[in-house]
């Protein structure tokens, strides 16, 4: 079955029961059983998977997880209550003193953050690697995870994820990927030997820009260590969050193919711009990461990074503050168009030096591509060499 057709009809096992063709939101803190036999069954059974006590989820929970699961054609979904819970759930249960993690350079910044702060001190030996490393020379016997982000987070770089996945398995490594940015819609990771699977579902999956919530697909022996580590922890994502996030998802597939071809309209006006020095963003054939992009996505997504000719704090400022139809916002994969500058997380509120050349983020939204590239022109005009 095409992917868009389970969109549609996925996860909605419980729908008949209301007479609904969505299925209702169940809210409980507490979980109600009609025997001790069926409570004993519940506390047996997997965790985040069937009824046991308002934090393991309700049937809300279970049908947005069955239903991304069977997008992402793999076996089962946990939703945990953002991106970020999902990454470093991910992460923190394959970290601990003596284990080696190699961490694609580029990830989304609070995903090195993480890093940087929590499992380095607590004694996880975290590595940092190229798109263009040879994965194979970095792998120890104490590797217990690699971690990608494709594309990388602001930079855009491709990862050879086959061949990531081919060296790490062959040392029996899991291989873990944000992403994010394809969504299971343009990005197949499972079928590219990925293991585990994460999305901040907060972003195109719900599509509205009202929610945060995270989602991490793979099999059930892939997830087993993720899925205790969640339940120790009380990761867990609330029902109405699942049930918003449910509806966002029947839109998904032709909310990405608007995206995609609003993104690229946008990035290929730019490229023409005298201000605009280039455009990082892999589905250009201009770019150096074209042809990885081509062979493992069907398609792109809304954002993308461009640099901009050098120019001073006021003119930047002047751009960024000029633009009307892009709102200034770290997130991105909603309905409307974003701009951000494109500097790590941890810089965000410096100035950069005079003159420098700027490194914007654009996240194409659902707008008329021709609006978008007019509201551009007229901020571009504060942003001129040497200025």
């Amino acid at each position: 079955m095409d992917s868009e057709t389970l969109l549609v009809h996925a996860g909605r096992q419980t729908a008949p029961a209301a007479n609904a063709v969505s299925p209702p939101l169940v809210r409980t803190s507490t979980t109600v059983f009609d025997s001790y036999d069926a409570y004993k069954q519940s506390q047996s059974g997997l965790v985040f998977d069937g009824p046991r006590y308002g934090r393991s989820g309700t049937s809300t929970t279970f049908e947005l997880q069955r239903a991304m699961a069977k997008v992402a054609n793999t076996e089962t979904c946990i939703a945990t209550s953002s991106g970020l819970a999902a990454i470093t759930a991910v992460l923190a249960e394959h970290a601990g003193p003596g284990r080696h993690i190699l961490v694609g350079a580029g990830v989304y910044g609070p995903t090195r953050v993480f890093c940087d702060n929590v499992l380095i001190p607590s004694g996880t030996d975290v590595e940092y690697f190229a798109h263009n490393a040879d994965v194979t020379s970095l792998l120890r016997e104490s590797t217990s995870l690699v971690f990608v982000e494709t594309p990388a987070s602001l930079t855009m770089e491709m990862w050879d994820v086959p061949a990531i996945c081919v060296a790490a398995h062959d040392r029996g490594i899991p291989v873990a990927c944000d992403a994010t940015w394809g969504t299971p819609v343009f990005f197949d990771a499972h079928a590219l030997g990925i293991d585990i699977s994460i999305h901040a579902a907060t972003k195109f999956i719900n599509g509205h820009s009202d929610l945060l919530l995270g989602l991490i697909t793979g099999t059930l022996d892939a997830l087993a260590g993720v899925r205790a580590y969640c339940d120790r922890s009380g990761t867990h994502a609330a029902p109405d969050t699942c049930w918003l996030t449910l509806r966002g998802l029947r839109t998904l597939a032709v909310r990405m193919e608007r995206h995609q071809h609003s993104a690229l309209a946008v990035a290929q006006w730019l490229q023409s711009q005298p201000s605009v020095r280039r455009v990082l963003f892999p589905a250009l054939d201009t770019d150096p990461g074209y042809k990885l992009w081509q062979s493992q996505f069907s398609g792109a997504a809304g954002p993308f990074t461009v640099e901009l000719a050098p120019c001073s704090e006021v003119a930047f400022t002047y751009f960024i503050d000029g633009l009307s139809l892009f709102g200034l916002g770290t997130s991105w994969g909603g309905f409307e168009s974003l701009v951000m500058p494109a500097v790590p997380h941890h810089l965000r509120a410096l100035a950069a030096p005079a003159n420098a050349p700027r490194l914007v983020r654009f996240h194409v939204g659902l707008e008329s591509p021709q609006d978008l590239c007019g509201d551009l022109a007229s901020a571009l005009a504060a942003v001129t060499p040497g200025t």
